[in-house]
């Protein structure tokens, strides 16, 4: 068996990759990229295996969530805040129904490529390219723009950055404190007896956050910020094996485009390339 490496994927059937008509382009952003800060860190990585192993154990529970496909034009202030405060209800509620704590994970930062059944689909009677995402063509059903272009993905590793920098602020900022639940309300909530309902858990947390406060027992960091973790599918081999480092002080490689990575059902094969990477 030949050794692994972060390349070595490269001798294995690598399937859902794009085609590009430049080589020597890509070969260029795969260097800026692999020459870029990292978007997490490792002992992020670490601590979430942590909270998946305590999930696993039956000790914690695991909510995952967000986009099919991120878009590049959703990496805005708007749009980041509504998907976390989303995801914040979800899991204060499970916390509060199952009285376990909760692993957050967002597929957000990052899950800018998508796999596709055809290479190719037929629009007002031409075939042209499928779209696969922000990372490497252009939604539009226009046969040039669905050429794939190495430089998404330079702007794919941006709008991540950017995003995660975002979420970052927002959490580390008091976004997340759970004196202030109410902060995150949203118009999710149309239906009267639901929202009376969520009101209704607000209520009694804030109560129980009053007593907490009142017994000076609230000064703990936990009720005021929360673990926050980030995915995407590992679809893009190129782009992910050049933000893969060795941490020198664990001797391991990491994946530090996520905190997170997947391979899905259509790049599983056991002898493939993205099960090798």
């Amino acid at each position: 068996m030949n050794p692994w490496s972060i390349d070595s994927w490269q001798n294995h059937v690598a399937r859902q990759q794009p085609q590009y008509s430049d080589k020597a382009k890509l070969d260029e952003v795969i260097e800026l990229l692999h020459q870029a800060p990292p978007l997490v860190f490792s002992g992020e990585i670490e601590r979430l295996k942590q909270r998946l192993a305590a999930a696993a154990a039956g000790q914690a529970f695991i909510l995952h969530g967000g986009d099919c496909a991120e878009r590049f034009e959703d990496c805005n202030a708007d749009a980041i805040t509504s998907k976390l405060k989303i995801l914040l209800q979800m899991s204060l509620i499970l916390t509060y129904g199952t009285r376990m704590p909760v692993v957050r994970i967002g597929r957000i930062a990052g899950q800018y490529a998508k796999p596709r059944s055809k290479d190719t689909e037929v629009v007002n009677g031409q075939e042209i390219l499928s779209f696969r995402g922000d990372n490497v063509n252009f939604f539009q059903a226009d046969a040039k723009l669905r050429e794939p272009d190495p430089y998404r993905l330079l702007q794919g590793y941006y709008s991540s950055t950017a995003t995660l920098n975002f979420i970052r602020s927002l959490i580390n900022g008091g976004f997340a404190d759970l004196h202030n639940p109410e902060h995150w309300n949203l118009t999710l909530f149309a239906h009267r007896e639901v929202s009376d309902l969520y009101k209704d858990v607000i209520d009694q947390i804030k109560d129980a956050m009053s007593f907490v406060s009142s017994i000076g027992a609230d000064k703990d960091h936990r009720l005021r910020t929360v673990d926050f973790f980030t995915s995407h599918e590992g679809l893009l081999l190129g782009y992910e094996s050049a933000l893969t480092r060795k941490v020198p002080v664990r001797e391991k490689f990491y994946d530090l485009s996520a905190h997170m990575v997947w391979i899905g059902d259509r790049t599983r094969g056991i002898d493939e390339a993205h099960v090798e990477f």
